[in-house]
């Protein structure tokens, strides 16, 4: 397993590709599972639906991974710029392989206008995370900020959850808001905000620390305003006003 595992350092970026095949494969494989029918009766929602499953699957296959990776070697949480095991390694080529298939599907399905906070997300993870693979530089950092991959399950869901028709009043819909929020302090905010202060106290002496303090900055924009009209939707507004306006990240 080990000398597989020396393999994929040593080949990232073919290993990236065959990460992307792989998840393009989900994502054909996943259209033939049975959808709600408000989904299948409008293409908008139908191509949301696809993308967003494949999310979730990687969703819960990388959160899960980075947290096992940090209890494996709790080291990477304090050595962002050059801890790393092989396991957390390949954590980061395959996640990389899926934000490059997801950005893809956002470009060539014609949504990209919609879509586009998605599409300048996934371009600042493609970089950064890149250029761990690549230079064995910031390994650890990509591992500790796929821990925004566990809000993520429940981000998608419930989006997944509000295309199902699913009323906001339920049950299930209620659990899930509950646990989103708390992840999303948790686990988003905290990741990103802990990265973005490494990235301050240590600025003198890591690589290209202006470029990851800029992205993460951007990023930490984008997340707080997402997280204030998440708020907004789930716990202070009886009802969800989206204009018809499509748009991928709706209220």
């Amino acid at each position: 397993m080990d000398g597989w595992l020396r393999e994929v350092q040593h080949r990232p970026v073919l290993y990236v590709f065959y990460s992307s095949l792989a998840f393009r494969l989900l994502h054909t494989l996943l259209r033939f599972l049975p959808r709600p029918h408000a989904v299948n009766c409008d293409p908008w929602k139908s191509y949301k639906w696809k993308n967003l499953s494949v999310s979730l699957v990687h969703s819960l296959l990388t959160g899960t991974w980075a947290i096992f990776c940090v209890f494996q070697y709790p080291v990477m949480v304090y050595e962002i710029h050059s801890s790393f095991t092989p396991v957390s390694y390949l954590l980061v080529v395959i996640s990389t392989g899926y934000f490059i298939q997801d950005a893809g599907d956002i470009i060539f399905s014609g949504y990209a206008r919609e879509s586009w906070e998605f599409l300048l997300h996934h371009v600042m993870v493609i970089w950064t995370f890149l250029y761990a693979v690549l230079t064995s530089h910031y390994v650890a950092g990509a591992v500790v900020a796929l821990f925004v991959e566990v809000n993520s399950v429940f981000l998608h869901s419930r989006l997944l959850l509000k295309m199902a028709d699913v009323a906001k009043d339920s049950l299930l819909y209620t659990i899930n808001k509950i646990l989103n929020i708390t992840t999303y302090i948790s686990f988003r905010l905290g990741a990103q905000f802990y990265l973005t202060w490494y990235i301050l106290v240590n600025y003198s002496w890591l690589d290209h620390a202006g470029y990851f303090l800029a992205s993460m900055m951007l990023m930490n924009i984008m997340i707080l305003i997402y997280f204030y009209r998440l708020l907004r939707a789930d716990f202070f507004s009886k009802h969800s006003q989206s204009n018809g306006i499509r748009k991928f990240a709706q209220d």
